[in-house]
């Protein structure tokens, strides 16, 4: 195990326990003691953890981890919700993206769509996002029109935010808005952990015909601090087939269409 997916791994044991002990990390790592130490010392470095006599706690935003360092969980989940979500596009559409892990595999998707790369008789695809690597993945492989929202960067998802990047979602109109949601709710709608976030993903649904929510099968049902939208706004939920009968029930009976890949 690397360095970097050793600190994801601690990264996880701290966001389920909120405090971990170096004994306890090297066993469930099967690294050194040692080992351990200087990574609970190099986290600390960065802020991402709290260090305490032998060990650490999780530091208050452990919530919200930055993007850089989330792990692939769920990454084969994710890959398939991110083609089954590019699947919805047609060529010539104008698309929404907000950033996060699973729209970056729905970029990816949608940027090995050669049918989406051409730019004859007018059918290019034009993607609105406020999300850097979002952007980044697109421009380095593909031809699409890419326009971003501007803002102050968040360093968690790489997301601008604040009312530079408002301006220009107000003059915008979206075919779709396909959207990463830290959570889900079938009565409240889907939420994101960040205010700054939400109000940018609740201005991306003001100006879309149609709202896709991209969510793995652990966020459904899930609450989280600011609402993006009501449920009425969601037309359709990509999420993976991990979900069960009994967690997709409460999204059809709300008039979701729920898509399972």
């Amino acid at each position: 195990m690397d360095r970097y997916a050793r600190w994801n791994a601690l990264l996880e044991l701290l966001t389920d326990s909120g405090r971990v002990s170096v004994e306890d990390a090297a066993q469930r790592l099967n690294v050194s003691q040692a080992t351990i130490r200087r990574d609970f010392d190099q986290l600390g470095q960065q802020q991402m953890i709290t260090r305490t006599r032998g060990g650490a706690v999780a530091n208050g935003v452990s919530y919200d981890l930055p993007l850089r360092y989330k792990t692939a969980k769920h990454s084969a989940e994710k890959q398939r919700i991110g083609a089954a979500a590019a699947a919805l596009v047609e060529p010539g559409m104008v698309v929404g993206l907000n950033g996060g892990t699973t729209t970056t595999e729905v970029a990816r998707a949608l940027a090995v769509r050669p049918d989406l790369n051409s730019s004859a008789d007018g059918a290019q695809l034009t993607v609105v996002t406020n999300a850097l690597n979002i952007a980044n993945e697109l421009l380095v492989r593909s031809r699409m029109k890419i326009v971003v929202a501007g803002g102050v960067v968040r360093p968690q998802s790489f997301e601008l935010v604040g009312p530079l990047g408002s301006a220009l979602l107000k003059e915008v109109t979206l075919d779709v808005a396909l959207l990463g949601a830290d959570a889900i709710d079938a009565v409240l709608g889907p939420a994101a952990h960040h205010e700054g976030e939400a109000s940018m993903n609740a201005l991306m649904v003001a100006r879309a015909r149609r709202v896709v929510i991209i969510a793995d099968s652990s966020k459904l049902g899930g609450h989280a601090f600011a609402r993006i939208c009501p449920i009425e706004r969601v037309e359709t939920l990509v999420t993976d087939s991990g979900a069960t009968p009994e967690a997709i029930a409460p999204f059809v009976a709300a008039g979701v269409t729920v898509i399972s890949a």
